[in-house]
């Protein structure tokens, strides 16, 4: 079987070695209750484009710090009782350009949501106001911040927890049939909206990233979607001098130290070729998950589309209907 990591045996038991910061549950519980007190409150405005059989908007709701956060918003033209819906989160820097993705599960009786993350590709709100550098990545946004509450992933995991209680609030939601799906960073903030929403029904995750962050340095794959650690430490401590202590702050945006919390059902996908999001950082992840869970092994893929996936991703969420 080919591999860049560890041997699949090692995979399985393998648990991750970015510090976890010893005030970690009361960073998040303090984040949470932060969140929450902005209730589900949201504004869903008409899309140019419609079709029939469905209803499409632009949703936007306030987040924490005060940031406006978009996401596309469908569901069924025409449904009787509460229905099922599904959560989708996109790609480091990417977007929610279009409803084309989101159609095959309005077509299967879903609401669906698609959340841009702040600062990226979409309309996303990123507020600023974060002290220390803003260099080249979300990762380190935050890092030499004196609050650790300014990390930026800090706001976007929250911002995913939020849109799953908004829309679980929603009156033709079933709240007990809510699912959240994607893939990289994607995959990462699927595991953390699982994590901070207790009520989350089930999770799919591709080849999750913002897991295990020291691990990847380790390996020398702080490259491409990780190139911004490599960057921080040549510009701003190139003797390492305080390594310990950046590795210890991401620590509190690292989804293997989020994972623990989880308690719906989660299906990962990982392909043992990954040199973007190594598999032994998801498998960190996907080994401190205690809930019920799944995962299908791609041997002959690297990061990039798995033959078949997007059906797997939505016989999953299949399985929620009636």
């Amino acid at each position: 079987m080919p591999i860049v990591d560890m041997p699949l045996n090692e995979l399985k038991t393998y648990l991750g070695v970015n510090p976890r910061p010893i005030d970690f549950d009361a960073y998040w519980d303090r984040g949470l209750a932060e969140m929450e007190a902005l209730g589900t409150e949201c504004e869903l405005v008409k899309a140019p484009f419609q079709m029939p059989g469905a209803q499409l908007y632009h949703m936007y709701y306030t987040g924490v710090h005060g940031a406006r956060i978009h996401a596309l918003f469908a569901r069924p033209d025409h449904h009787q009782g509460k229905l099922p819906a599904v959560l989708q989160f996109h790609g480091y820097t990417g977007s929610f350009d279009n409803f084309y993705g989101l159609l095959g599960f309005v077509c299967a009786g879903f609401c669906v949501a698609a959340m841009d993350a702040r600062g990226q590709g979409g309309y996303s709100e990123d507020v600023g106001g974060v002290k220390g550098t803003t260099y080249c990545g979300h990762i380190i946004r935050g890092l030499d911040d004196p609050d650790d509450d300014r990390l930026l992933f800090r706001d976007v995991f929250l911002d995913t927890a939020q849109l799953a209680r908004i829309v679980m609030a929603m009156d033709d939601v079933d709240e007990t049939r809510v699912g959240a799906m994607g893939g990289s960073q994607g995959g990462g903030l699927t595991l953390a909206c699982a994590a901070l929403t207790p009520g989350l029904n089930r999770a799919v995750t591709q080849y999750p990233f913002l897991s295990d962050y020291k691990r990847v340095w380790d390996m020398d794959l702080d490259i491409q979607a990780y190139a911004e650690l490599k960057s921080y430490f040549r510009a701003y401590d190139p003797l390492h001098q305080r390594e310990d202590q950046i590795f210890r702050k991401l620590g509190y945006i690292d989804v293997h130290h989020l994972s623990p919390r989880i308690r719906c059902r989660v299906l990962m996908l990982t392909g043992l070729l990954d040199n973007v999001c190594p598999p032994s950082t998801q498998f960190a992840a996907y080994n401190h998950i205690t809930s019920p869970k799944q995962v299908l092994i791609y041997p002959d893929f690297g990061h990039e589309g798995f033959t078949g996936s997007a059906d797997v991703f939505l016989r999953y969420m299949l399985e929620m209907l009636p």
